[in-house]
């Protein structure tokens, strides 16, 4: 990863932070994006003590010309583009029937459309680098979770366009990664959006006992490294995605009762 040029979109914190921090230390040329000004320079003043070629780009990945604005200022400074981790993401909590539709909307808009904008914009200079697009998807992306219908259908959209990017350009030695990542400490619960698109601000969830984002930005440096298709991280993940294969109707009721002991859940 040495002198690579690796953009990550929602890196001010959680995972897309992590990531930065971890390819900047293998030497990597690091673009981080973000809507909030003020949490991308503290981002980039963490980054500055690993690496001094890192900047950011204020934008929301929801805006074409915003996604256009991130590939045209990285080309600027750098020239190409080796990787594109896309990492920009939301949530929600609610149950389908109250949920307000500007809430799905806003969910597929930032998850999926963001992850299809920068794609779209980045990969003919990818296909020059024969470089690496990364999805961050979610166990939500292979197993529906009640309570998370937008979560889970932009989640299974990204994974359904990216698998159809890899066949497309298999000839290409284009790397397509979509990476998994169990339940992980990386504040994406608090900014989750409750049925009426208003913030929930408190995770439901024990955060500390869960995989943090620096072991998850581990594995997709690795796996970037070794140019794999999927990883699915945790044992509960692991072992949820492979029960589904086998017995999805068990694993139907399992995420239910899993998902209704969480505090607040809309389900009894």
């Amino acid at each position: 990863m040495k002198d690579k040029i690796v953009i990550i979109t929602g890196g001010s914190s959680g995972i897309g932070l992590a990531c930065a921090k971890r390819f900047a230390r293998a030497g990597a040329k690091i673009v981080i994006t973000g809507r909030d000004k003020t949490k991308l320079d503290a981002a980039i003043a963490i980054l500055h003590n690993i690496h001094s070629d890192v900047f950011a780009v204020v934008s929301d990945v929801r805006n074409f010309n915003d996604c256009k604005l991130i590939i045209d200022e990285t080309l600027s400074r750098f020239g190409r583009i080796d990787v594109l981790i896309n990492n920009a993401g939301i949530s929600m909590r609610g149950k389908f029937e109250e949920v307000h539709l500007d809430v799905f909307q806003t969910v597929m808009n930032t998850n999926f459309w963001g992850t299809v904008f920068c794609t779209k914009l980045a990969l003919p200079h990818l296909l020059k680098t024969k470089g690496s697009v990364v999805g961050i998807s979610s166990i939500a992306g292979k197993k529906g979770l009640p309570g998370r219908t937008a979560y889970s259908a932009s989640k299974f959209a990204v994974e359904g366009f990216l698998e159809t990017l890899r066949t497309e350009n298999m000839k290409e030695d284009l790397h397509v990664l979509v990476a998994c990542p169990g339940f992980t400490t990386s504040g994406i619960r608090r900014a989750s959006l409750g049925p009426d698109g208003s913030p929930q601000k408190e995770s439901p969830r024990n955060e500390a006992e869960m995989m943090s984002s620096e072991e998850v930005a581990n594995h997709i440096y690795n796996a970037v490294i070794h140019r794999k298709r999927d990883i699915v991280l945790t044992f509960n993940g692991k072992i949820t995605v492979w029960l589904n294969k086998f017995f999805p109707a068990l694993v139907d009721k399992m995420v239910y009762k899993h998902m209704a002991k969480e505090p607040g859940s809309p389900f009894k």
